[in-house]
């Protein structure tokens, strides 16, 4: 799994990036350009740590509350899928001259038919070389995806995607694998429903409480 992995990152980002920029092009402008106004209204702090990815990040409404001393800014896009963000690095990510980068991303992949565990680990690999390739040093989250009842019926899905972007991470510097999924399961391994809202998708106060705890201990604070 891990060698076909890396011998297909190449060519993901040559194809899958490409074909796949055409594809979501544009799709997000109005979302980006609403959080540049943001911007220019309200002081981003210096070298703030980035919460990037799809609605899970979105709709942490107290994020910037629980993490007050790190200097955190959401910069999530509901909907967005491992493609968006590719697109949108440069407005999301590199324009923040980030300290840290926390990236959620994959989630909104799952579903889609086309997308296979390999492809979804490869556009996530992709991403990551994409990022290093402007902040080599910068540390970086990575928060493996979380067991939304919604996907229940991907689970092997899901899971398959977690090992090999574990495993992958593992071999990075300056790069963390966090792994919520376990950490959402009941103990029988079942799904907590209870940690989502009604649409069995995005989490309750609770499920993002998982989420605190788990990413504390790697966050760095400002100097």
């Amino acid at each position: 799994m891990m060698r076909r992995l890396i011998t297909a990152v190449a060519l993901c980002a040559v194809f899958c990036g490409s074909a796949s920029y055409a594809q979501q092009k544009g799709r997000y402008d109005g979302d980006v350009k609403t959080i540049l106004a943001y911007d220019k209204m309200y002081q981003v702090p210096s070298h703030p740590i980035v919460f990037v990815g799809s609605s899970s990040i979105r709709k942490w409404d107290d994020l910037q509350e629980v993490f007050g001393s790190y200097k955190v800014i959401n910069r999530g896009i509901g909907g967005a899928v491992i493609d968006d963000i590719s697109y949108y690095a440069d407005q999301l990510i590199f324009h923040y001259q980030p300290r840290q980068i926390v990236l959620y991303v994959g989630d909104n992949d799952v579903p889609r038919a086309e997308e296979t565990v390999d492809t979804i680990v490869n556009k996530t690999v992709a991403l990551y070389r994409q990022i290093r390739a402007k902040l080599p040093n910068v540390p970086l989250v990575y928060i493996g995806i979380k067991p939304s009842p919604s996907r229940e019926k991907h689970r092997e899905k899901i899971e398959a995607v977690n090992k090999a972007l574990q495993q992958f991470f593992a071999g990075q510097p300056n790069t963390q694998f966090v792994d919520v999924y376990p950490l959402m399961l009941a103990k029988d391994g079942s799904f907590r429903r209870e940690l989502f809202q009604p649409d069995m998708t995005h989490m309750v106060p609770q499920g993002y409480h998982i989420w605190e705890k788990a990413l504390n201990r790697y966050l760095v604070k400002p100097e």
